[in-house]
């Protein structure tokens, strides 16, 4: 099976070091997505505007396959 690695670039890096083995790329979405709505939620009011999250999705060779990101700004008033 593919191994697939979930990387989480918030503040700092946190780098998925051992993968996960999962039968194809639509099942690495599906998983990407679940853990993502999960930390999401976790981040319990540290996300700050200019400060986005992002999940980024690589294969076992190191090629990027999906990313989410979510996006906190500040509208700029005039």
């Amino acid at each position: 099976m593919p191994l697939y690695f979930f990387h989480i670039h918030h503040d700092t890096d946190h780098l998925d070091l051992q993968g996960e083995e999962l039968p194809d790329m639509q099942a690495a979405w599906k998983e990407a997505t679940v853990t993502a709505g999960k930390i999401i939620q976790n981040i319990d009011g540290k996300l700050r505007p200019d400060h986005d999250w992002r999940m980024q999705v690589t294969d076992e060779f190191a090629n990027t396959i999906y990313e989410l990101q979510v996006s906190a700004r500040k509208p700029q008033t005039g």
